[in-house]
């Protein structure tokens, strides 16, 4: 069963609510492992409340976000978001593992299947560029300077390659990776 954690910002969350988002999470608890853990953060700033739910399953990160004058209406929109990329990515897995299948009974002929399907990705374009060690505001200024959303850098305190990036709301994000 997936682990539901609720964590309120600025707000106490009333059972209703907490009921209301685990029966909505728990839809989706067929579809991953035991392992799942759900996140449910909700904040609450003058007339508008957001709602954000990561659900983090054997390395797999399924994450929304959305803002509304009323909090129940913020969960359902977040849900509809989560179901969407759950459906995209199951969608796009099941492809790979049946192309894999195909792939392997057509190597001796090389044959491609020339069917394209709606959710595959074209990289339209590849970019080299060196990293160079700096402080998590100095990448933030090359971030701006730049009039970039994001910004890949090494981080001179630990040496891994990290993400700054610009927030919907507001402020700044930074990925780090994690083992």
């Amino acid at each position: 069963m997936m682990k539901i954690v609720m964590i309120g910002r600025k707000v106490t969350l009333h059972d209703n609510f907490k009921e209301l988002a685990k029966k909505k999470l728990l839809r989706f608890d067929r579809l991953f492992e035991d392992d799942a853990e759900a996140k449910v953060v909700v904040t609450v700033e003058k007339n508008r409340q957001t709602v954000e739910i990561t659900i983090r399953s054997r390395g797999m990160i399924y994450r929304a976000e959305s803002t509304a004058d009323a909090m129940n209406t913020a969960l359902d929109v977040v849900i509809d978001a989560l179901s969407s990329q759950i459906r995209k990515n199951k969608k796009y897995l099941s492809k790979k593992l049946r192309h894999a299948g195909l792939d392997e009974l057509q190597a001796s002929s090389k044959e491609k299947s020339d069917a394209e399907s709606e959710d595959t990705y074209d990289v339209v374009r590849t970019k080299h560029f060196v990293v160079k060690p700096m402080s998590v505001d100095e990448a933030i200024l090359q971030m701006e300077m730049l009039e970039h959303q994001f910004f890949m850098f090494r981080n001179e305190k630990n040496g891994e390659i990290n993400v700054v990036y610009r927030r919907k709301g507001g402020g700044f994000g930074l990925l780090e990776p994690e083992e």
